[in-house]
C-alpha cells in the first residue's frame, strides 16, 4: 500500500482517536506521527492488507498507553517548577581533579542521575537525546543532569574519611596505660 495514500486516508481518524486518548493537541500529533513511523518501519510485515486500519489504531493505542505508563513512572517536571528543590552547587569546583578521581566519584552518584550525567558529559549527548535514551521528558533529563552534577560535586568536595588503614602509624599504637603488666 502506498504510504502517502495511507496517511491521507487515516490521519484524520487517527488524530481524533489520539486526541480522545491524550486530550492534548501536541501529544495527539506525536502519537499519530509515531504510529505512521511504526508503519513505515514495520508495515511490510502485515500480511492481510484489509487489517491496516486495525493495525494503525492498535499501534496508536499501545503507544498512548506506553506513554501514559511512562508519565506515571517518570512524571514530567519543568525545571523552573523544581528549581527550588535542586541542591545548591558551590561556586568553586574542586581544582585539579583527575579523570580517575571523577570517574570513581561518578560511580557513587545515584543511578538515575549517574546515567544522565555520563551521557551529557562523557558522551556529549544533548538534553533531548538523553531524554530519548532514558525514555523521560526533556525537563526530567535536565533535572537529572543538574542533580547528578550537584551530587558529584558534593562527593568531590567532601573531605576524605579517615579509616584505620589510612591513619598515621602513631595513632594505631597502644598508649602506655593500655599495656598489660
Amino acid at each position: 500500500m502506498d504510504f502517502e495514500a495511507l496517511v491521507l486516508e487515516h490521519h484524520v481518524g487517527l488524530y481524533r482517536f489520539a486526541m480522545s486518548m491524550s486530550r492534548n493537541e501536541a501529544d495527539a500529533c506525536d502519537l499519530v506521527q509515531e504510529t505512521f513511523l511504526r508503519w513505515a518501519e514495520r508495515g511490510h510485515q502485515l500480511d492481510d492488507v484489509s487489517r491496516v486500519k486495525a493495525w494503525l489504531y492498535t499501534t496508536l493505542f499501545r503507544e498512548a498507553n506506553a506513554r501514559r505508563k511512562r508519565l506515571l513512572k517518570f512524571p514530567h517536571q519543568d525545571l523552573q517548577d523544581v528549581e527550588a528543590e535542586l541542591p545548591e552547587i558551590p561556586a568553586i569546583a574542586p581544582q585539579g581533579a583527575d579523570a580517575r578521581l571523577v570517574q570513581d566519584a561518578l560511580l557513587r552518584v545515584d543511578d538515575p542521575f549517574r546515567a544522565a550525567v555520563a551521557l551529557f558529559y562523557l558522551e556529549d549527548y544533548s538534553y533531548p537525546e538523553i531524554a530519548d535514551i532514558l525514555g523521560v521528558p526533556v525537563g526530567t533529563a535536565k533535572s537529572r543532569v543538574a542533580r547528578g552534577v550537584a551530587q558529584l560535586q558534593q562527593i568531590l568536595t567532601r573531605p576524605p574519611q579517615t579509616t584505620p588503614a589510612n591513619r598515621p602509624a602513631t595513632e594505631n599504637r597502644p598508649g602506655p596505660d593500655t599495656r598489660t603488666r
